[in-house]
């Protein structure tokens, strides 16, 4: 059968409408609901800056949030994936909180197979969360925390000495290499049970591991973009994984649950509560491998080093541009310790009202987490409205937008601990700061991530002035732009230390 030039012409033309019509066909999904949004172009919809990584989705998320300021929620598109950004205070609740059983799920990449860390409490479908979550809630209540607080101020005291010695070299400190020391220390002891020595050991394995979880070189950058395709990471994903990373925290993990188990030791931490796991082999109808236990205290510590360790590092950037701040801290945090004779206690750190307020204001402009998504798991109708969402749509809530919008934080780049004074959080929505999300799916060592970080900073403020030099950042330092969810710098934050003299 033979065809002629026409016909062949005919066919093309044919097969490339239907391709078209293919790969458009989802574009008047948010027209047909009323939801406003950028015009979605073929192959990338709506993200051609991100997914050509000008651009990080972070970043692309506070843009359309600030375009579409008089919207309640912005339609865009993720290639021909319709997808939702909701601005509207009261639809973020309902979504986090109010109707959280329907947005449980957290639509980010997980691969037990290849990549097993990933089945962490942080990224694990929500069938596997909520037993998880259930299981290992407990090691953060009050309670426990008290329990481990001895350690925290064992870690602190390691972090003391070091500043005494660092300072007395009379150098100027970067500020994320000091406070990652003093965070892996202090996740060392209190999630692995281990005395690491990170504050003082330069090639420590556990800085070292740290270090390469959150680079940010080509290998990463092709990971990222291959896992956006499962079916092709199904087949060359494991090329990607940093083996060494893996089998390094599996055998730490396993090897210090069999010698508790074997010495019959118990320290009501974290490990303690991955033993009880490992002993109950499954949990509902999935099974506790290794992998799945040690990806629970993989993320315990990935989070603890990274975003304990950049909040912190904020915070000394932050008051060392700002020393009427840092007066005022440094006071109140003088005046706690005077009436608890010079000593730390967990209660103490209670009433420093305006360290808190410190502390608040640095995740403010500074969110660890840039962007919150969930998943519907069911169709849902956002109340007071006619928008109907189908099962599966990813809902974005742009933390690093709210945080920084001006008609909620005045002059949002300048650094103001008032803002979280309580008489003013009162006249703010509460879901207008969100530095570890809200409702049931929050961050479960947000408690824990207060505490390090609290004790940190007044180790450093009771004995030195933070003050800026000839290396740090001015006005501001860059932000990464590539597609990552936390907010990393792109430079060394440099500070001078000084010794406080007695007046």
């Amino acid at each position: 059968m033979t065809f002629t030039m026409a016909e062949i012409i005919c066919l093309i033309f044919a097969s490339l409408l239907l391709l078209y019509y293919y790969l458009t066909r989802t574009f008047d999904y948010w027209k047909i609901r009323g939801v406003k949004g950028p015009k979605p172009i073929l192959i990338f919809g709506t993200v051609k800056d991100v997914i050509r990584t000008k651009i990080s989705l972070s970043i692309f998320l506070k843009d359309m949030y600030d375009k579409y300021k008089n919207e309640r929620m912005v339609g865009i598109f993720e290639k021909d994936v319709p997808s939702l950004i909701l601005r509207d205070p009261d639809l973020i609740k309902d979504v986090l909180i109010t109707d959280f059983s329907v947005f449980s799920e957290r639509p980010m990449f997980s691969n037990e197979k290849h990549d097993p860390l990933t089945e962490s409490l942080f990224r694990v479908k929500a069938s596997k969360w909520r037993p998880l979550r259930t299981k290992l809630s407990p090691v953060f209540t009050s309670g426990k925390l008290k329990n481990m607080f001895h350690l925290l101020l064992e870690c602190s005291e390691h972090f003391e000495r070091y500043l005494m010695q660092i300072v007395e070299k009379n150098e100027i400190v970067e500020c994320r290499d000091l406070t990652a020391r003093y965070t892996t220390d202090v996740i060392g002891s209190c999630a692995f049970g281990l005395d690491i020595n990170a504050i003082n050991d330069d090639s420590n394995e556990f800085r070292r591991m740290g270090r390469k979880i959150f680079r940010n070189d080509l290998k990463t950058y092709f990971k990222e973009l291959v896992r956006k395709t499962p079916w092709l990471y199904n087949i060359i994903g494991r090329l990607f994984v940093d083996k060494d990373i893996e089998e390094f925290f599996i055998k730490i993990t396993m090897d210090m649950i069999h010698y508790r188990k074997r010495n019959n030791i118990r320290r009501h931490d974290f490990i303690d509560i991955l033993i009880d796991l490992k002993d109950q082999e499954k949990l509902n109808d999935f099974e506790l491998t290794d992998s799945l236990i040690t990806a629970q205290a993989f993320v315990f510590f990935a989070a603890g080093f990274e975003t304990s360790s950049t909040t912190l590092s904020n915070m000394m950037y932050e008051l060392a541009r700002n020393h009427t701040i840092q007066t005022k801290v440094r006071e109140e945090i003088k005046k706690v310790l005077k009436s608890t004779d010079e000593k730390i206690t967990y209660d103490s750190l209670k009433k420093m009202k305006y360290l808190h307020a410190v502390f608040q204001e640095t995740l403010r402009k500074y969110p660890p987490v840039m962007y919150l998504v969930r998943g519907s798991l069911t169709d849902y109708t956002f109340r007071d409205t006619n928008v109907t969402i189908s099962k599966d749509t990813k809902v974005f809530i742009p933390i690093y937008g709210i945080q920084h919008d001006p008609d909620i934080y005045p002059d949002p780049e300048v650094f103001d601990p008032d803002r979280f004074m309580d008489e003013v959080m009162k006249l703010r929505h509460p879901m207008h700061f969100l530095p570890f999300g809200d409702g049931p799916r929050n961050c479960i060592g947000l408690r824990f991530a207060y505490i390090q970080t609290k004790i940190g900073l007044i180790k450093i403020l009771n004995n030195y002035l933070i003050d800026v030099c000839e290396k740090t950042p001015t006005p501001s330092y860059p932000l990464n732009m590539q597609d990552v969810l936390m907010l990393q710098p792109t430079c060394g934050i440099y500070v001078k230390l000084s010794p406080i003299t007695s007046s």
